[in-house]
């Protein structure tokens, strides 16, 4: 086959193989995107967290102790408001627990809608296993009474005792949800459409994931429909035609595509031991010296007594204090230029040392400069 034959087919084959390549991008490209409303959330729709001071009663036993006096006293403040007359100091009821109740409230909800509210024990109550809200009203911050909450406690486990010591526990058993317990009474009347402008705030902010997504709502809806304000908040003017529908244009808006990127972060939690890499964590080439120093301190207890016969001396008990110390050899470990997550999980496996010696480590990888993500301690 002649050279010109052979460049002709070659042209050929990588024509053919233009759009095969093409097809295989667009997964690849479509992978690195997520919807908008998976990426931030209107701004004016924040939920308001409620609290409240209530009681559950219908306990088998497991309540509040009789010395508990706010919930003795909560009880007679109640039966009061039922037209019965009854002093703190004569009830004893084990039955009857003081809780604590939160929850949530979208300032999108109108009033008679539910939402679920949770239910702490604030005493030494044992369990709310079984027990039942009375009704109790939540407040805003403002103290704006939102929601009144009443229903049965679930608490997802069980605490049995058989006595003598013996008990068997599943679960925390002292708090509990109270599911589609909480109406609304007044409603927050949140606004997210303010000026014929809507707002997105991303989740976690970032300066190109806000860039992107401007210019995907632009791409979508038209150049200068939406613009980005500062890492967070992007600021979207809502066309002429859909003003009279706006939300049918954000149910649409949120459904557009965007790519979103964050900062490279490593992060750890030293009581636990666990260490989370996340994306595009690098490492600099740098020299690891890692050894083990382990201070032993254990006493023993010897008796001290005196000889057969002796007519002097007492039997004593005499403490031997022994202190050892055990300090291996450090190992010195090359740690190699890294560019993917894969490398730096392959060189911290090579370390050998144990997750929280790993946290000491990532943090003199940090303070060395070596650590090309920021490094947050839980």
């Amino acid at each position: 086959m002649s050279g010109k034959r052979r460049t002709t087919t070659r042209k050929l084959a990588a024509l053919l193989l233009a759009p095969v390549l093409m097809m295989l991008a667009v997964p690849a490209l479509a992978q690195e995107t997520s919807r908008i409303k998976d990426l931030a959330f209107l701004e004016g729709t924040t939920e308001e967290p409620l609290v409240g001071y209530g009681l559950v009663v219908g306990l088998n036993g497991t309540g509040d102790s009789y010395s508990v006096e706010n919930t003795a006293n909560s009880i007679a403040t109640l039966l009061e408001k039922l037209d019965v007359t009854i002093s703190p100091n004569d009830l004893k009821a084990k039955n009857v627990a003081a809780v604590i109740v939160t929850g949530t409230l979208d300032p999108n909800i109108n009033v008679g809608g539910r939402i679920d509210v949770k239910v702490n024990s604030l005493n030494d109550a044992t369990s709310l296993e079984g027990g039942h809200l009375v009704m109790t009203p939540l407040s805003a911050a403002d103290g704006t009474l939102c929601v009144l909450a009443q229903g049965s406690v679930s608490i997802g486990g069980f605490n049995i005792k058989a006595g003598a010591g013996n008990s068997y526990r599943k679960n925390h058993t002292q708090a509990g949800l109270v599911s589609s317990g909480g109406m609304v009474k007044v409603a927050l009347n949140g606004s997210f459409v303010n000026g014929g402008k809507v707002a997105w705030l991303l989740y976690n902010p970032d300066f190109t994931t806000s860039s992107s997504v401007a210019m995907a709502i632009n791409q979508t809806f038209g150049a200068g429909t939406a613009i980005a304000e500062d890492a967070q908040r992007i600021v979207v003017n809502i066309p002429p035609a859909d003003r009279e529908n706006p939300v049918g244009f954000i149910a649409r808006m949120s459904e557009v595509e965007s790519r979103s990127d964050a900062k490279a972060r490593v992060v750890v939690n030293e009581r636990t031991g666990t260490i989370i890499v996340g994306k595009n964590v690098k490492l600099k080439e740098a020299a690891v010296a890692h050894g083990d120093l382990q201070v032993i301190v254990s006493t023993y207890y010897d008796v001290s007594q005196p000889e057969p016969f002796a007519r002097r001396g007492d039997t004593v008990v005499v403490p031997d204090v022994n202190t050892n110390v055990k300090d291996q050899t450090a190992r010195v470990l090359r740690v190699p230029d890294t560019s993917t997550v894969a490398d730096v999980v392959g060189v911290l496996n090579d370390i050998g040392a144990t997750p929280r010696d790993i946290i000491a480590i990532l943090e003199a990888l940090k303070r060395a400069g070596s650590l090309q993500a920021e490094l947050i301690l839980m």
